[in-house]
């Protein structure tokens, strides 16, 4: 299949636009840098340096012609929302408006939407919630991808587009950029790396659904020709189920990294939820798709990852 990328080259969007392309899928991606790397982008990919907001898109789709759209790219940090709610949706509902107008204009197939099940249900009030669960977004990002899939599941029921929307859990493995994209498990790993103290906001038993991006993958493969239903957008948790604290998780770190200095606590942040766990149960019966890695063998894959990079960066600063 013909596969256009957006954000193709981030933390996520580089590690599908690799399974796409093992999975003999002709690829394309759009991506301009402003969290991604050029280092990411696979080299069986053609890849247009564009924002996804750029008039410029139509000519792209015009050229590429995809059967799909896999739509990762977005401003991707929650504190910067808090920050400026404006410039958040700006790039997140005004670009992923142009990405589906382009979308419609072009006789685009399917478009499988990165959203967020990590920020988007709010304050849970059970132990994991499913896709019925009620959404009450507390940070802008969070308002703005849950804006963005009621603007796909327009397009869906008015122009026949297919759609599929993966809310992702807490996502990290290798190529996560502690300063981009600022997941705590990048964070905390660079600042091992560096000897500093990682930094846990609150008391730290705030809990998490952690995923590895090698679950993720998969789960946009499983997209890619899933069943959808006429006139509007399938939705599907794409997280673990497990609740995994910070205070956990930095101990996990501790036990693999062995780092020289202890985490500190700083008072919690605007915008953050006590407790953000996903009932997958959904992807499992519809795309047949289950997390593969734990926590504890996630974690340990990235910092050997970290490690290396922080090696190869040595190694080319010699």
């Amino acid at each position: 299949m013909r596969i256009l990328i957006t954000g193709g080259a981030g933390f996520i969007g580089s590690h599908v636009a690799d399974a796409f392309i093992a999975g003999g899928h002709d690829v394309a991606i759009v991506d301009d840098l402003s969290s991604g790397s050029g280092a990411n982008v696979h080299g069986g990919t053609r890849w247009y340096r564009l924002d996804v907001r750029d008039a410029g898109l139509d000519a792209v789709l015009s050229e590429e012609r995809p059967e799909i759209i896999c739509h990762h790219a977005a401003q991707v940090s929650v504190r910067r929302s808090v920050e400026a709610p404006q410039a958040d949706a700006d790039v997140n509902v005004l670009g992923s408006l142009n990405v589906f107008e382009a979308a419609r204009r072009h006789g685009v197939r399917r478009l499988v939407f990165a959203s967020t099940g990590g920020a988007i249900y709010g304050e849970q009030t059970g132990a994991a919630a499913d896709e019925t669960h009620p959404c009450r977004p507390r940070s802008p990002y969070a308002v703005a991808k849950l804006a963005v899939e009621h603007y796909l599941d327009y397009y869906c029921a008015t122009f026949g587009l297919q759609g599929v929307v993966l809310r992702y859990a807490n996502v990290y493995g290798p190529r996560q950029d502690p300063h981009g994209e600022a997941g705590v498990v990048a964070i905390f790993m660079q600042r091992v790396l560096a000897g500093l103290a990682p930094t846990i906001y609150g008391d730290g038993e705030q809990v998490r659904d952690f995923v590895y991006v090698d679950d993720v993958v998969a789960a946009n493969l499983a997209a890619l020709d899933a069943a959808t239903p006429e006139g509007e957008a399938a939705i599907f948790n794409i997280g673990t189920g497990r609740a995994t604290s910070v205070n956990a998780l930095w101990r996990v770190i501790e036990r693999i990294a062995r780092p020289t200095t202890d985490a500190y606590h700083e008072p919690a942040r605007s915008g953050d939820v006590r407790r953000s766990v996903l009932d997958a149960a959904r992807a499992a019966r519809q795309l047949g798709w289950r997390p593969k890695v734990d926590v504890e063998a996630g974690l340990a894959r990235t910092w050997t990852w970290f490690l290396e990079h922080a090696d190869r960066k040595a190694a080319e600063a010699a």
